[in-house]
């Protein structure tokens, strides 16, 4: 029985703590999980978990019981419930919460009120990123074709560089008014989808005759973050090369528990990341979207990853799959879960190595 659990111990994950029973087994497992610093961790155990909501349910928030008990009490006492980091006194963790969580943005007013800041468009060469959000009117002969009819675009400080209504290519049969806020008066006189994909492009390039697509170097192009990047860009009619682009819809450690990695709402990541609410009714303006979806990306930017293990390369768009190769099999059943982990790969690229002051 002693040998039996010895060997349970020499098979055990040190990211996730699951045990096998043959090293070949654990091996596999390192294989497919793609553990590594950059997951989120408990920091009561240390277990690393695939995503936010993986780890939530770790210290018991939205789960019947937790799956580790002590870890859930300690997180009760000294816990912040929006970053999940734990502290080691209630004074600590009271001085961190005014911090953490953060209040609503406050919404333009009016256009005019909007258009005044649009000449605040920053210093060219400014590689910092911008956030894309855009505002949709209904389209075809039942209304569902989401069509493109407002678009705005604000810099890390959270300052507009563009805003505009947008006059769709097609007929417009549903303009979701009690949502958008938007009337057939308004696209009359407004840009051209066209005309609005170029100023969009202008801030994006900042400077530059064409992008970047050196992922080691990306010039001056600007990092686009947002939530949906893609069903936006489509709407404008534009494309931006992957590496550019910070998706708070498709970063795995902000996406569902499930099987498979699924989108989380913008409305439930700005709850439960950043402690308000938007989209709760009324006018939805793109810019609390904006907002939203550019500060979750510094906040996920800023974690810090200590003690990191062969993170990927800029380039290396195979360093994961190089971290286990199936030719060296005998050697890696030999080293330790340790070891194991210390080579490991995360399977997409932190947010956190954009921080040219961390990484």
């Amino acid at each position: 029985m002693d040998n039996s659990s010895d060997a349970h111990s020499r098979h055990r994950c040190a990211a996730c703590y699951r045990q096998f029973n043959r090293m070949e087994h654990l091996v596999e497992h390192m294989r497919t999980s793609h553990h590594s610093p950059h997951e989120p961790r408990c920091g009561v155990c240390g277990k690393h978990c695939r995503s936010l909501d993986a780890l939530r349910d770790h210290l018991g928030f939205g789960a019947s019981l937790p799956s580790k008990p002590a870890c859930a009490a300690a997180f009760q006492a000294h816990g912040c419930p929006l970053c999940l980091a734990v502290f080691p006194a209630s004074a600590a963790l009271r001085a961190h919460r005014s911090a953490c969580k953060l209040s609503r943005a406050p919404i333009p007013s009016s256009v005019q009120n909007l258009t005044r800041t649009m000449s605040r468009m920053g210093v060219r060469g400014d590689r910092s990123a911008v956030a894309l959000g855009c505002k949709m009117v209904g389209g075809g002969s039942d209304g569902t074709l989401d069509v493109c009819a407002r678009v705005c675009v604000v810099d890390e400080h959270e300052s507009i560089l563009y805003e505009s209504f947008v006059k769709p290519l097609i007929p417009v049969t549903h303009y979701r008014y009690e949502t958008t806020g938007i009337r057939p008066e308004h696209l009359r006189d407004a840009p051209t989808v066209k005309q609005a994909m170029k100023r969009v492009q202008d801030i994006l390039l900042n400077g530059e005759q064409s992008y970047s697509y050196s992922y080691s170097s990306r010039g001056a192009a600007r990092l686009l973050v947002g939530h949906g990047l893609e069903h936006d860009l489509d709407a404008l009619g534009m494309d931006y090369p992957a590496h550019l682009k910070r998706d708070t819809a498709t970063y795995p450690p902000l996406m569902k528990t499930s099987a498979r990695l699924m989108s989380n709402s913008l409305r439930y990541l700005t709850r439960s990341c950043l402690g308000y609410d938007i989209q709760a009714g009324g006018h939805h303006h793109p810019y609390d979207d904006c907002v939203a979806a550019m500060r979750l990306y510094k906040r996920m930017r800023a974690i810090s990853h200590l003690h990191l293990h062969g993170r990927p390369k800029d380039g290396d768009d195979e360093s994961t799959a190089k971290a286990f190769p199936a030719w060296r099999q005998r050697e890696l059943e030999r080293m330790s879960p340790e070891e194991l982990l210390a080579m490991s790969q995360p399977a997409y690229r932190c947010w956190c190595l954009d921080d040219d002051r961390r990484c």
